[in-house]
């Protein structure tokens, strides 16, 4: 587990936590209402257990806050980096889609060689100036 996802986790339980005590409900009976043992609610509010999104729109419910509730005061520094294989354009996606229906492995590495030669800005350069 990352150490934000380890943060977060123990934010998330801690709001459980507060929530179910302003309530004034045991993990007892917060456990029950969630048909889960009250070790599993424990789990949850110490951040030992990472907690489905599921679980925590049922929390939500039987807790009778909205699921952003569990976010509120979290304060995380750490940025993450952009995802290395370009994923975010459409584009980029259909790309690798339409490469991995390429069945024929030499056709593969064909267009492989291509978008490698293609993507050489000195090959770029050369194969504009002979275009021209």
């Amino acid at each position: 587990m990352s150490k934000v996802a380890k943060r977060v986790g123990d934010h998330v339980g801690e709001r459980i936590r507060t929530r179910r005590t302003q309530l004034g409900l045991t993990q007892l009976q917060l456990a029950e209402a969630l048909d889960i043992s009250y070790q599993q609610v424990q789990k949850y509010e110490t951040g030992a257990n990472r907690i489905s999104a599921g679980r925590l729109y049922e929390l939500s419910v039987k807790l009778q806050v909205e699921v952003s509730y569990f976010f509120g005061d979290l304060q995380i520094q750490e940025s993450t980096p952009p995802m290395e294989h370009g994923g975010k354009g459409r584009a980029t996606i259909e790309l690798v889609r339409n490469y991995n229906e390429i069945s024929d492995p030499s056709v593969r590495a064909s267009v492989n060689s291509l978008i490698r030669a293609l993507s050489d800005p000195n090959t770029s350069e050369m194969l504009t100036r002979e275009a021209i």
